[in-house]
């Protein structure tokens, strides 16, 4: 497969890997992030009681999702790396019947990430 014929694509690991894309040039803009859209399946309380996926997703709740792909002024958020957010703030996007959600970096909450610290940056 071309370089040119692929794209990032989320897989259940949560790692993201690269998969055919027929029109091969899917671009961002601005600060705008893809995530993959998180799994909803059941999940377990800290109590250890099984919350079914039917049981509605409080409004607030922040959720975890792997960055699948990044547009040129993101800075703080890396393609692989796992951000923190609410799901209503992203815009459902559906790609060769995959679907994602698209984000500002604004509206991230949080990072988590396997690449080593980096010290604070001065903005002036």
């Amino acid at each position: 497969m071309s370089p040119r014929a692929q794209k990032l694509h989320p897989v259940p690991d949560g790692q993201a890997q690269p998969l055919a894309d027929p029109a091969g040039k899917i671009r961002l803009t601005a600060d705008r992030i893809l995530v993959r859209v998180p799994d909803e399946s059941e999940r377990k309380s800290k109590g250890g009681l099984l919350i079914p996926a039917t049981a509605a997703t409080p409004l607030k709740r922040c959720v975890w999702s792997v960055v699948v792909l990044i547009g040129p002024e993101t800075r703080n958020v890396k393609v692989s790396d796992r951000v923190l957010f609410i799901p209503q703030t992203g815009l459902e996007v559906d790609i060769d019947g995959d679907l994602f959600l698209l984000l500002r970096e604004r509206d991230v909450q949080a990072v988590a990430s396997d690449r080593p610290d980096r010290h604070a940056g001065q903005y002036l």
